[in-house]
């Protein structure tokens, strides 16, 4: 298997262990979204979350991206991670190299710091 190919089944592995992880509250769904043309990768949880108070009904629309990686230029770019897993060692962890993981979310001169790609 090619570097492009182990990066991109590593990716959509962490992706999908996350998913089948139920949410506790709400109905909400987590959805994997792969452009594996483009190389885009994201989670979305989508649905309602809602509570039952002694005055009304409250519900809230839940839909968003909590994870969003990318493949550019032969390098793992984090670009969103709104939970808990720490994905960076993870792909780490999987045998990806730490210069080709990118923490987008990281000011480009922070990088530096980060133990991880500058790009």
């Amino acid at each position: 298997m090619d570097k492009l190919e182990h990066y991109r089944q590593c990716i959509q592995t962490i992706l999908r262990n996350y998913t089948a992880i139920p949410i506790a509250n709400g109905e909400i769904e987590s959805q994997t979204v792969f452009d594996v043309q483009q190389d885009h990768y994201q989670v979305m949880n989508v649905g309602w979350d809602g509570e039952l108070t002694s005055q009304r009904l409250r519900y809230r629309r839940v839909h968003g991206c909590v994870m969003h990686l990318d493949i550019k230029d032969g390098k793992i770019w984090l670009q969103h991670n709104s939970t808990e897993l720490h994905i960076a060692h993870e792909l780490a962890n999987m045998g990806i190299a730490k210069q080709d993981i990118i923490l987008g979310f990281q000011a480009p001169y922070v990088r530096e710091y980060t133990g991880f790609g500058v790009a």
